[in-house]
């Protein structure tokens, strides 16, 4: 058993209060939180106890949208607009990706995932037997999302990887999806909505990012995207729209209606000019929400708390309130909301028999200081700088910029800069 004691504890199980006990942690999940008596220490048998110094300890962050492998285009294509960046410079380099390169960049991405106290990503990509091995191998969560596109040729293989991925890793699900409405053919989007039929299964998607994209799809279909999936029963069992920058009160409702949960990636859509996403309107009709960095090629980095920063400042500049987006529903919906919308129902707070995937963050930082309101000082000031400790399925991945996942950081790098060499000279 491992023991957390001498600090404050951020359960997220409906108090923002942070209040002086201890976590237990035992097999991969929360075994105790509170205050223990003596008799309970004395019988326990620790294998390590963390001496927290009044630090905080919380549920981790997890990223509810994200391409990982796109490391390897961290920094390549910038300040281009999205269907230019996307079409001209991201596709063409992907399509020369092989599974070696999607299993290093996977892994870079995890570095970078851990050191922002995120232990979850909701992953959408390709090669994906790679992507599972550098997931596994680290030891880190991923909930696969499903990325075709093109014709309905895909939905067969997109059935084959939802029958075979999930039950294969406790570390592991996968979902239902593809790629975005202006990717795929009508007969395609059809069959991924008999496959949600078929499995009572919810199903994500890109989801009106851009005006072009939204402007498109009624020229073509005479509805805005998420009227589409609603008429085609895509949304029938839920799911997740990322983006949904460019949402109508309609699209709201339809969202409400299904419980899909809403994704913004502010810091994406910040960059590419995208548009800043309705959370307060979506907020107040009730709608889902969720929250993920996008790929590193169009964020550039995966930092959850810029993220945070980001959602409730845009919001507040949209709004023109500064009350607009407070940061403890900000803070809830990057632990709690992005859990539920990758469907980790048991990774949302810090309660006997959640999993144990949790972050210490380091309140004796200057900026963590005074301590007026810590919830507010994780979104508002909180950095990468004061994640201590970031631990998955009771396993210390992270700790004191020290990392614990099988394989030497420098290594990965060395291999991810080979690697981006080769790719840039293929053909």
């Amino acid at each position: 058993m491992i023991r957390f004691k001498n600090g404050r504890v951020l359960d997220m199980n409906g108090s923002a209060e942070a209040e002086e006990k201890e976590v237990w942690v035992q097999d991969g999940k929360i075994a105790f939180v509170g205050l223990p008596s003596d008799q309970m220490i004395k019988s326990a048998v620790f294998e390590r106890e963390y001496d927290l110094e009044g630090n905080l300890i919380m549920p981790s962050f997890k990223n509810a949208h994200t391409h990982s492998a796109m490391t390897f285009l961290r920094s390549y294509a910038d300040d281009l607009p999205l269907q230019d960046w996307l079409f001209k410079q991201v596709f063409p380099m992907e399509a020369k990706l092989t599974g070696e390169d999607v299993y290093w960049f996977s892994k870079l991405a995890v570095l970078e995932y851990l050191t922002s106290g995120i232990t979850a990503s909701f992953d959408m990509y390709f090669e994906l037997d790679d992507y599972f091995r550098a997931n596994t191998e680290c030891g880190f969560r991923t909930v696969m999302c499903g990325a075709i596109s093109g014709d309905s040729s895909a939905v067969k293989r997109l059935e084959e990887n939802y029958r075979r991925f999930n039950g294969i890793s406790p570390l592991v699900t996968y979902r239902l999806g593809f790629h975005a409405e202006y990717t795929a053919d009508y007969e395609l989007m059809e069959g991924v909505a008999e496959l949600a039929e078929k499995y009572k299964a919810p199903v994500s998607v890109h989801n009106s990012e851009t005006q072009k994209e939204v402007a498109e799809c009624i020229q073509k279909y005479g509805k805005t995207p998420a009227e589409l999936f609603e008429a085609l029963g895509i949304y029938n069992y839920g799911g997740a729209g990322f983006h949904c920058v460019h949402f109508s009160d309609n699209d709201m409702e339809i969202f409400k209606k299904r419980g899909v949960w809403a994704v913004t990636c502010p810091g994406s859509n910040s960059k590419l000019a995208s548009g800043i996403a309705p959370i307060c309107r979506m907020r107040e009709k009730g709608v889902n929400i969720a929250v993920g960095t996008d790929g590193p090629a169009s964020n550039n980095c995966l930092d959850m708390f810029r993220e945070m920063f980001l959602m409730t400042a845009l919001q507040k500049i949209d709004r023109a309130d500064a009350s607009a987006c407070p940061a403890d529903f900000v803070l809830n919906a990057a632990v709690k909301g992005s859990a539920l919308a990758m469907g980790l129902d048991d990774c949302t707070e810090l309660s006997e028999g959640s999993q144990a995937d949790l972050i210490v963050i380091d309140l004796s930082q200057p900026n963590m200081q005074p301590e007026n309101n810590i919830v507010k000082n994780l979104v508002y000031s909180g950095s990468k700088q004061n994640v201590k400790l970031t631990m998955c399925a009771g396993k210390v991945l992270y700790e004191n910029g020290k990392f614990n996942v099988g394989e030497d950081p420098k290594r990965i790098y060395a291999r991810c800069g080979e690697l981006l060499r080769e790719l840039k000279s293929r053909p």
